[in-house]
């Protein structure tokens, strides 16, 4: 049998570390410890790789340290809107939602027009309406906000009317989450959730529910789920292209992944991470930035966590 592992991150760009206190640090550390414990209990009890990415990435739309359900960002309007995807890798389906206002875990709407296979991808209005359908948890705009996310886009606005916009930090401008995890039955799967950049245009839609670009599973290949300038992740098909050097090119994960990320995103100045998990369990995270919230489960049942350079083992 086949020894599962799982995968997350909590975003590329983190802040300087004297931006939080060592509280805030340790609630961010403890909610992505949490996540991984939640989706490695999926895993361990012979639960599917989707599964498992879905519940991880649910405690992380439920944290407010992340940019995704509780805790987005907000647009130039104030407003948050949601994106989220999932892939399954042993048939490539996959659901997406973009532009969501009120729905609480985007990525169980996401998982749910999986399941459905009527559609890919649902958005603004009608990917409300159908979470609010399917039964899911739906809430006010006030439920995603944060004075954290609001003390960003009055930053953002602020340097914006300056001209000084190109100085804001990655932490400042971006944030994601995701999983991937392998199961074992062999099978892979991806997720992906977000509130996209702060201060971002109305409307904009993101690589996050892009199937491809900011998440992509395929049974036998990889699993992949990104963050950072979503823009050059849809350019560049960043999940698809990692997966591509593996099947076509015969890479290693670890070489595909460094490739995509530290040269061909590096090379235009933009942050970028991604975190994924091979067809033998391989795991990597690279990133552009000064760091990435992340973690990971190996399939020795080793858990670590890191934020930054330091990567710390904790109690599984």
């Amino acid at each position: 049998m086949i020894r599962p592992v799982i995968a997350i991150h909590g975003g590329c760009g983190v802040m300087a570390k004297l931006d939080l206190s060592e509280a805030d640090w340790a609630d961010a550390r403890r909610d992505l410890a949490e996540a991984l414990r939640v989706g490695w209990r999926v895993l361990h009890s012979g639960g599917s790789a989707v599964d498992a990415v879905e519940a991880a990435v649910v405690v992380m739309e439920d944290s407010p340290q992340f940019n995704a359900g509780h805790g987005a960002a907000f647009n130039t309007d104030g407003v948050h809107e949601l994106d989220s995807s999932i892939m399954r890798g042993s048939d490539l389906g996959a659901g997406a939602v973009t532009l969501a206002r009120r729905i609480r875990n985007p990525v169980r709407a996401a998982r749910a027009l999986l399941e459905r296979n009527t559609a890919i991808m649902l958005g603004g209005p009608e990917a409300d309406k159908f979470a609010e359908a399917t039964g899911l948890d739906m809430v006010e705009q006030e439920y995603f906000t944060t004075e954290r996310r609001a003390q960003a886009l009055a930053t953002l606005k602020a340097k914006a009317i300056a001209g000084t916009l190109k100085s804001a930090t990655e932490a400042e401008k971006h944030g994601t989450v995701g999983a991937v995890a392998l199961d074992a039955q062999g099978h892979l799967a991806a997720a992906t959730s977000t509130g996209g950049y702060t201060n971002k245009p109305a409307g904009r839609i993101g690589d996050s529910p892009i199937i491809g670009a900011g998440t992509y599973a395929r049974d036998g290949v990889c699993a992949v789920s990104g963050t950072g300038a979503g823009e050059f992740f849809i350019r560049h098909a960043v999940g698809h292209e990692i997966a591509s050097r593996i099947a076509y090119l015969g890479e290693t994960l670890q070489t595909a992944a460094d490739q995509v990320i530290k040269t061909d995103l590096a090379s235009y100045g933009v942050g970028a991470g991604i975190v994924a998990v091979d067809a033998h369990g391989n795991i990597t995270a690279p990133f552009n930035t000064d760091g990435m919230f992340r973690g990971w489960i190996t399939a020795d049942g080793d858990l670590f966590v890191g934020t930054h350079t330091d990567v710390t083992q904790v109690s599984l």
